[in-house]
């Protein structure tokens, strides 16, 4: 394999999979600046996992600043995820339009968008898809088992400046009730479509993209993919808060996308998208505004080419 961005012309110049010259680069750019090299209709996939926009991962993400904030399941002096304000999906919204926009661009007619999202900010990013022209055909859930998170107040009414007899009455009327947090287990996946040209046999005689292939699943064989994909969480995260386990993107990629076709992450992070379309035998370009990270995805990808 090649560590360069092949030619458009070439990406689908064969139709045997082991034909296929595939490539992968992470660039370390803003992928707003980046994504602007790309030709129209050249990407086949989009499989990406944006900016939160909760607890400072908003569009200025710095890894190290948050790392430095996080402990023990609290950023800064909240519990984790309970920053909050309705603003929060508005500049989710507003950031991810144009991003959206260059997505649709680029993408070939059929071809799938797949957003992983905070879940309480989903419907933002649901919106910014649609609003960009692409058909929202379902919303998938990767499924993991997720430590609780949800905190007691008992230790915040001890610090009142009350009476005893006043804190011992609060605390017994909480009830031992917490933080509006269940226990997670799950994230969600909103999966766009871009339009097609004519029927779906016609797109993909042309474009190859627009159906799915559920004859070999990674994840759930020999089931009928699913909505609800169970994947761990993985071990190593190279440093990144976010990181998404290799073998459900290997899932999703083999379902969405064709071999030889091209994939893009626009916010590539640790570079776990790269590395699984790398071994599904798919393109990949990838963007990422950390060097830090842009170089340990670029590493990941070339330890298996």
């Amino acid at each position: 394999m090649k560590n360069k961005i092949i030619n458009e012309a070439d990406l689908f110049s064969a139709h045997q999979p082991e034909l296929y010259d595939t490539s992968a680069k992470v660039e370390n750019v803003d992928c707003r600046i980046g994504m602007k090299q790309l030709g129209e209709n050249t990407v086949s996939l989009v499989l990406t996992d944006p900016p939160y926009f909760i607890d400072g991962m908003g569009a200025d993400w710095d890894t190290k600043k948050l790392t430095a904030r996080v402990r023990d399941g609290v950023v800064g002096s909240l519990p984790a995820g309970m920053k909050f304000s309705v603003e929060q999906g508005r500049k989710l919204q507003r950031f991810l339009t144009p991003i959206a926009e260059e997505w649709m661009r680029v993408i070939r007619p059929g071809g799938f968008c797949l957003v992983f999202s905070q879940n309480r900010l989903v419907h933002r990013a649901a919106i910014a898809l649609e609003d960009a022209g692409f058909e929202i055909r379902d919303v998938l859930l990767w499924r993991y088992e997720g430590q609780a998170k949800a905190f007691t107040q008992e230790h915040f009414v001890r610090k009142r400046k009350v009476t005893v007899a006043e804190k011992d009455r609060l605390i017994q009327k909480l009830g031992g009730r917490k933080t509006p947090q269940l226990k997670p287990q799950g994230e969600m996946i909103i999966l766009g479509q871009a339009p097609r040209e004519g029927t779906f046999v016609d797109n993909w005689d042309k474009w190859e993209t627009g159906l799915i292939d559920v004859k070999n699943p990674l994840i759930g064989a020999p089931q009928f993919p699913g909505t609800v994909i169970p994947a761990k969480k993985p071990r190593k995260r190279y440093g990144h808060m976010t990181a998404k386990p290799v073998d459900l993107l290997q899932h999703l990629i083999r379902i969405f996308s064709a071999p030889g076709a091209l994939v893009l992450d626009a916010f590539a992070g640790s570079g776990s998208t790269g590395v699984a379309a790398t071994l599904e035998r798919r393109s990949f370009i990838g963007y990422e505004i950390e060097t830090a990270m842009a170089i340990c995805a670029q590493e990941r990808i070339e330890e298996i080419v």
